[in-house]
């Protein structure tokens, strides 16, 4: 790390709460997709959930980094759960610059993650998708669950036919509407294939995926092999960075903000990315100063892993092995959570191309 660099680091590790306006300097190249297209760069909300802002303060603090994007991935952060406000908002974030992607949370009935918050499953998918329209979003991102429905009865495969159940309901209310419904890899709940068998199982023609290259870590996958599977099927995205360091147990897992981890080489995902994933904006989702371990040299971890295959773990192993332990700290300060995720935009547009507003 050069000296210019590390006070650049420093100085935005320090900064107050209020909305920050990076200086750009000239980097990398614009990245261009497979259209010719510059690529989108943004943030999902939940990179500054320590922060608990809504609707305009959200759009204000991405306008102000300059970014291309603004992923709502809690419906309670629009402000309002009324089709009107959600217009407004929508009007407000166009005349600065901004699109609005939307998301929720689990449409699962039978998920350990599901709440009751929206009514059914089939209402808050229905809701979501009301809302997504009139705020102009072009998807509405939901999530089965999380890595302990691996474990329930049936396994993740019933909890996959449950969410498909789910989506074939509100399939023609989707579709009529023009949103995509993007389902995202979340918290260790569906590997990449998976997640493809649900997708093609639903309609390709109305689900995607939501690509969470951290999420990834947490099903023993190499985020590299995650993007081949799942780009051509990608919708959205809440992207981090990560590193993965063996332990007597197996290993544990470490998100980071984008340029800090050594799970994967940015400059050659993104390249892929840009290659599998055109028009599909790359938006930030910075979850940082927590390990989890993965103790797969315990043989009852495996039981929520039954059909791993061998080739797939085995390119995990080959990202656990090039890894080194990082310290924890505490990633729930509002002013940690900042500093992570304007130094992804900072890596991200300097060092990678990114963005079309650089």
């Amino acid at each position: 790390m050069n000296r210019r660099h590390f006070l650049t680091t420093a100085a935005v590790a320090t900064v107050g709460l209020a909305a920050t306006h990076l200086p750009v300097r000239a980097g990398a190249a614009p990245l261009l997709d497979a259209k010719g297209n510059r690529i989108k760069l943004g943030m999902d909300n939940f990179a500054v959930r320590a922060l608990k802002w809504k609707g305009r303060e959200l759009v204000d603090y991405a306008a102000s980094l300059k970014l291309d994007t603004l992923f709502i991935t809690d419906l309670p952060s629009l402000g309002s759960l009324e089709v009107s406000a959600a217009a407004e908002l929508g009007r407000y974030a166009t005349d600065h610059g901004i699109q609005i992607q939307l998301g929720s949370w689990s449409i699962c009935p039978t998920s350990k993650a599901f709440r009751k918050d929206w009514g059914t499953a089939e209402d808050h998918l229905a809701l979501g998708i009301r809302l997504a329209k009139a705020v102009g979003s072009d998807v509405f991102r939901v999530v089965l669950g999380t890595r302990e429905d691996r474990k329930t009865p049936g396994g993740i495969e019933a909890r996959i036919q449950d969410t498909v159940a789910v989506l074939k309901s509100q399939r023609s209310l989707a579709q009529d509407s023009g949103i995509k419904i993007t389902i995202e890899n979340h918290a260790g709940d569906m590997t990449a294939t998976e997640l493809i068998t649900l997708i093609e199982t639903a309609g390709k023609d109305y689900v995607l995926a939501n690509m969470d290259s951290g999420n990834a870590l947490w099903t023993l996958e190499d985020p590299m092999d995650s993007l081949e599977k799942l780009g051509t099927y990608a919708g959205s995205t809440s992207l981090r960075d990560g590193t993965v360091w063996e332990t007597p147990k197996g290993c544990k897992v470490q998100w980071t903000a984008h340029g800090e981890g050594k799970a994967c080489d940015l400059k050659a995902y993104f390249a892929r990315y840009a290659q599998l994933c055109p028009g599909v904006p790359v938006n930030i989702e910075t979850i940082s100063g927590f390990s989890v371990e993965f103790p797969y040299l315990e043989p009852a971890f495996w039981d929520a892993f039954p059909k791993k295959p061998a080739g797939e773990f085995a390119r995990f192993l080959a990202v656990a092995k090039r890894g080194t332990s990082v310290a924890s700290f505490d990633g729930n300060k509002p002013e940690t959570q900042k500093a992570e995720l304007e130094r992804s935009v900072r890596f991200l547009r300097e060092e990678i191309g990114l963005g079309t507003k650089s």
